[in-house]
């Protein structure tokens, strides 16, 4: 059995992962689904001092606090951010890292760096206080790449209503790495792209994804939207689990 550590995109908190974590458990894992700081229950430590270097703190502090070892560590989307930068941190407690529709972070990065031109200027239009960054709509998120596919209108009403402000420093503020992750075993749950569509730009050494053809990746699809964990939970908990088995060196 393995320990699960599940880290939700943008404005989510752990609550996102409820359908996953519950299939998981019953399956003898165990399973910590993260909140990190000023968002879902959490949104009282809300300020525009929030930022990437927060949510790595909060997630490194976890895994030490709690002392996990062996931790298949999954990061849905922006969650990258913490992700990425727990897991440069405390390599030794990570048995692989695996990202959900997301794909890890370089040193100096922001994570809006990576975004279209246009997305990004309406995200920013969007701010309240300068600082808080809200769920926008449907179309705009897809307009960026991440469509609601899959996902029914009770899972929608219920998406928009626990939805929580994104502190905007999380999004602009660069992550620092020294390297030490890039060698832990890694694995990719590809869901709004085809994974032919993937294996093709890895072959053709696209940027944002030639990295994936190393030795350390493992590469897997659950065909969805954005939120595969809202759309198809019982399959990507499935996907996880099989993951976590693979074999590391």
């Amino acid at each position: 059995m393995s320990t699960f550590v599940l880290v939700p995109g943008f404005w989510l908190g752990g609550w996102a992962w409820d359908s996953v974590a519950d299939t998981l458990r019953a399956a003898g894992h165990t399973v910590h689904a993260v909140t990190l700081t000023g968002l879902a229950e959490r949104a009282g430590e809300a300020s525009p001092e929030v930022s990437a270097e927060t949510h790595i703190a909060d997630l490194t502090d976890l895994l030490t606090r709690e002392d996990l070892q062996d931790v298949v560590l999954v990061a849905h989307s922006g969650g990258t951010i913490a992700v990425s930068g727990a897991a440069d941190r405390v390599p030794e407690r990570i048995r692989r890292v695996v990202f959900v529709d997301s794909g890890p972070l370089a040193d100096g990065i922001a994570l809006h760096d990576l975004w279209d031109p246009a997305y990004r200027a309406a995200l920013e239009a969007s701010l309240v206080d300068g600082w808080r960054l809200p769920l926008p709509a449907w179309d705009v998120l897809a307009s960026g790449g991440a469509s609601v596919d899959g996902i029914d209108e009770a899972g929608l009403a219920r998406f928009r209503q626990l939805a929580t402000d994104q502190p905007a420093g999380t999004v602009s503020e660069p992550v620092r790495l020294t390297g030490r992750a890039d060698k832990l075993p890694k694995g990719l749950i590809s869901c709004s792209l085809p994974l032919e569509q993937v294996r093709a730009m890895i072959a053709a050494g696209h940027p944002y994804f030639a990295a994936l053809g190393g030795p350390e990746w493992e590469l897997r699809e659950v065909p969805t939207g954005h939120w595969p964990m809202f759309s198809r939970p019982a399959e990507t908990a499935a996907v996880l689990a099989e993951l976590a088995a693979v074999p590391t060196a």
